[in-house]
């Protein structure tokens, strides 16, 4: 092991940076659970680089409502007619509907991780309710903004939404893990006008039978580009080698206008190498028709790029600029990598001409304490144990990732399937394939596109038909990469899926390998999926009754086959390509194979908190090529079975593989790299170890040893630093401690957790029948270890994490935080209750009564206003404007502010018969007074002295704010 990873009862539960994987190519050294704990990390993961200058994060200032809010039903004919038109949405999705009591929340939001476990809601999904929820967001724009392109983009939505921007319905969606992207030109307002976003989630709508979770769940955008941009998505810039060897990037350019005329531009691409230097350049003219698209096309040639490999993810960077009027207008930067792939019948995947297998895992979008809103940095760290566990390749089951996590798989060096979710040609749903192929493309990390997953229409004349198009619909847009499905049978049906598909990818069925090879000998194939296998961490023994599962790879759904057993089936045949664990993690839902109280699933070869199980270790045996591991499995502290047999499970890459307990030789055996080396030792407390040698050198070992009671807590984080940027987030594990300050493997208790410096967002412990709540400042330690997630907060500072149990001595952790400038968020915006309405009455030459109001029924005398209405320029004198309001429930119980923005004249003004402000210029400006808690009707006054000749009155609008 290198200095940084830290074994705890036996496996690996620390975190490994890029600088890491390179220290860990260096011969492992023995770590002891028993020893101090190493260093941690204190570098900053590198930050994804600024791919769209244009976007800004629009994350904050949003509120929520959890159910459903019915749209009140018109009444009459009138109120019907302006039902149909166009900004006059009802109910939650109004304008003026009153949101002053919605929670405040911070986006990604999975409100789904908020909800208790509940026996009577959908087992798949876990056992939490989901139902709808309602999101409203006030948004304000400079008015420098008017005539620019705007959009909003919402990155995934789960699970339908339909999306309200002014009162007007802006957009609908199907799925939960597409895009949305909404033009929000036409509907934009500027300066005091303010915007209202409101949005409909609908989480009811289940689109598979694992944890999907529900809200605004990954990140969203507000797009500001010039009138004439590069559209989203709309550059295609994957690089090419021809048939003479030599490399080209075709750049294709999509350009869209708003602009009222005919424009013309040109498009200017550079191809920066992995130092920032340009290595090839080119330019190409473009005319856009208003309203319309067009295209530009950019061939650039590269003469000896460094490819794109797992082991050298080297990326170069295609800038492509618009010009118009000698200045660009508009830019995108796009990492790509030079490499070429291609999946042979006979012998398997071929990256760069070279094969290699691929080592793959399955893998959800969630994680204990958050769901699947997962933040940047949390991903990152997953996939970071993946890496230290030798894996290369992710299957992105059964849906399109985050674009996140393609960024951080192109910089790691991972291989990835990306699986399309809904197996479906019709419009609404081939429009979510194109956006997936569209967004992806570019990617060198993705090699795979998925159309389906184990469909029961993959083996008839229909599911072929379906396939026929949405394969069509790929090439369209990529025809570098191969098509797939995942198939879970009818391989030999007379119609199957396998006949139009590139690649036929096999759900199991490992025993149908041999005969699909030789039934069709031109048909490449991969195991999209596999193994199935079920342990419970930390447990070495079956408790069928308490759900617990034994960690020693012996059990596995019908359908599957021990972890051991799957990866022998694949390296023994080199045409299939490589293989697919299911999963990678636990997950949230399909509890396989029990159902209440357990809550999650078996199948990971990490748990729900990303400590390894049994599974991790045989996995680093299998997969782990450039540096010798060796890990002992179970831990060794059985109190009570002193001398009973306990069966003692190495795992290894080396050659051979000797154990030894408390310094006696238990022997020595040729190390079964696949299959484990295996030793039954009656059970004496003290050390176990295990030496790995090759060539007859030691060159890894590994040991557990016997841990006393549990007197102390400890806390160790992946990193020592974080970024005060108030979205960094690391997971810190919780353990307990004996008198010598060795892990407790055994410790179930419950821990108490605090954070200054930071926030906690989630908590775990892995253990798949837990019913404690995921966020909080509690969590109990499951077989030893529990998590809890921090983001960092703003600027430079410490972090402070504590943990207390009773009985314990308490942990304290100090983290560095740094000075990292945040990322751009749009600000946060008060939602406003706007006063719209009010009576204006006759010019008066002395100053009336702020009494005086219009008889009932009299809609002559006095003026109606809407909005702001001056009076003309040539009149003087005195008038009153009269308004009766009810304030929002919140402004009622709390008060608020009333803000006229703009109002000319001298004025004063009075609510409920009290003069609270008194404006003495006679200049036009605003008036901001605190506005008096109260229920029911509010009445406002304002009297309005002007000069002749001045326009005066109120000339802004008018709103009313929360304090």
């Amino acid at each position: 092991m290198n200095r940084r990873e830290m074994l705890v009862g036996g496996v690996s539960v620390g975190a490994l940076t890029t600088a890491d994987r390179v220290m860990a190519r260096a011969p492992a050294t023995m770590a002891v659970s028993g020893l101090p704990m190493p260093e941690p990390d204190r570098e900053l993961p590198r930050a994804l680089p600024v791919a769209d200058p244009g976007r800004t994060l629009l994350e904050r200032g949003w509120l929520f409502h959890p159910g459903d809010i019915p749209m009140p039903v018109p009444v009459g004919h009138e109120a019907t007619y302006l039902r149909a038109k166009a900004g006059n949405a009802a109910g939650a999705a109004a304008m003026a509907f009153d949101d002053s009591d919605w929670q405040s929340v911070r986006l990604p939001h999975d409100w789904v991780a908020e909800q208790p476990f509940v026996e009577t809601a959908n087992l798949s999904q876990g056992y939490r309710p989901r139902g709808i929820g309602w999101y409203r967001r006030t948004l304000r724009l400079d008015p420098a903004d008017r005539g620019k392109t705007l959009e909003l983009h919402f990155d995934a939505i789960a699970t339908n939404a339909t999306i309200w921007i002014n009162g007007s319905i802006a957009a609908h969606n199907w799925s939960g893990y597409n895009s949305v992207y909404v033009d929000l030109t036409p509907f934009a307002r500027f300066g005091d006008e303010t915007n209202v976003i409101a949005i409909r989630v609908d989480a009811e709508a289940m689109e598979g039978w694992w944890y999907e979770g529900g809200g605004l769940y990954r990140h969203v955008w507000l797009v500001r580009r010039a009138p004439v941009a590069i559209a989203t998505d709309g550059v295609h810039c994957h690089p090419r080698r021809g048939a003479d060897g030599g490399w080209q990037v075709p750049v294709v350019v999509t350009v869209a206008s708003i602009a009222r005329d005919r424009s013309a531009a040109s498009v200017e691409v550079q191809l920066l190498d992995a130092d920032g230097r340009q290595v090839a350049s080119g330019r190409a003219p473009v005319e856009v028709a208003s309203l319309d698209r067009a295209e530009a096309s950019v061939m650039l040639a590269m003469t000896a790029p460094v490819l794109w490999s797992v082991e050298t993810p080297t990326l170069y960077t295609v800038v492509t600029r618009l010009v118009r009027d000698g200045a660009a207008v508009d830019e995108r930067r796009i990492a790509v990598g030079f490499r070429t792939i291609r999946f042979d019948a006979d012998k398997g995947f071929f990256l760069n001409d070279r094969p290699v297998k691929l080592k793959g895992v399955c893998l959800h979008q969630d994680h204990a304490g958050v769901g699947v809103a997962v933040p940047d940095a949390l991903i990152r760290w997953r996939l970071e144990r993946l890496k230290a566990m030798g894996c290369n390749a992710i299957r992105c089951s059964h849906n399109a990732p985050a674009a996140e996590f393609l960024d951080l798989c192109d910089r790691m060096g991972f291989l990835v399937m990306d699986e399309n979710r809904l197996f479906n040609p019709s419009p609404d749903y081939m429009a979510q394939l194109e956006w997936l192929v569209r967004r992806d493309r570019n990617h060198p990390s993705v090699i795979l596109w998925s159309v389906f997953n184990e469909e029961p229409m993959q083996a008839t004349e229909a599911g072929v038909e379906m396939v026929r198009r949405m394969v069509a619909t790929v090439r369209r847009l990529d025809d570098e990469r191969p098509v797939t499905a995942a198939m879970n049978g009818g391989f030999f049906n007379p119609q199957n899926v396998s006949s139009v598909v590139d690649v036929t990818g096999f759900n199991y069925y490992q025993g149908d390998y041999d005969r699909f090879h030789q039934m069709y000998p031109d048909r490449p194939l991969t195991s999209s999926e596999d193994t199935s296998a079920f342990e419970t961490r930390g447990a070495f023994a079956s408790d069928p009754k308490g759900h617990v599962v034994t960690s020693y790879d012996t059990e596995a759904a019908s359908w599957g086959d021990t972890h051991r057993k799957t990866w022998k089936n694949i390296m023994d045949r080199p045409f299939v390509a490589g293989g697919f664990v299911w999963t990678g993690f636990d997950y949230h839902g399909e509890p396989t194979p029990h159902e209440w109280p357990t809550i999650a699933s078996f199948f990971g070869i990490m748990d729900l908190c990303g400590f390894p199980k049994t599974a991790f270790d045989i996995h680093r045996a299998h997969w782990v090529d450039d540096r010798a591991v060796v890990a002992i499995a179970p831990h060794w502290t059985w109190p009570g079975r002193e001398g009973q047999p306990v069966k003692v499970f190495v795992t290894s890459n080396a050659e051979r593989v000797r154990l030894t307990l408390n310094g006696r030789d238990l022997g020595e055996q040729a190390v079964d790299r696949i299959m484990g080396n295996e030793w039954t030792v009656p059970y004496a407390t003290g050390r176990i170890e295990a030496h790995a040698s090759s060539g007859g050198r030691v060159v890894a070992s590994a040991a557990q040893e016997t841990a006393g009671a549990p007197v102390a807590l400890r806390l160790t984080p992946a990193r020592t630093v974080m970024a005060g940027d108030d979205e960094d987030v690391q997971p810190i594990t919780i353990d307990a401690v004996d008198a010598r300050g060795r892990h407790v493997p055994t410790a179930n208790l419950p821990t108490r957790l605090t954070v200054t410096g930071g926030t906690i967002i989630g908590v775990g412990n892995g253990d798949p029948n837990s019913h404690e709540p995921e966020q909080g400042g509690a969590r109990s330690l499951f077989n030893g270890l529990a998590q809890v997630i921090v983001r960092a907060g703003t600027g430079r500072g410490r972090i402070v994490v504590e943990a207390t149990a009773a009985g314990l001595k308490p942990a304290r952790l100090a983290i560095d935080r740094l000075a990292v400038s945040p990322r751009a968020q749009v600000p946060a915006t008060a939602a406003a209750m706007t006063i719209r309405e009010w009576r204006r009455s006759p010019l008066s030459s002395t100053r009336p009564s702020p009494e005086l109001a219009p008889a009932d029924g009299d809609n002559n005398s006095w003026g109606f206003v809407r909005g702001s209405a001056p009076t003309p320029a040539d009149e003087g004198g005195w008038r009153v404007y009269r308004t009766v309001v009810t304030p929002w429930r919140r402004i009622a119980a709390d008060g608020g502010v009333i803000r006229l923005a703009a109002v000319g004249g001298q004025a004063e003004l009075w609510i409920d018969g009290k003069q609270v402000a008194t404006k003495t210029s006679a200049t036009t400006g605003p008036i901001e007074v605190s506005f008096p808690a109260g229920a029911g009707p509010r009445r406002i006054v304002l009297l309005v002295n002007a000069a002749a000749g001045v326009a005066s009155g109120i000339v802004g609008p008018v709103a009313l704010t929360r304090n």
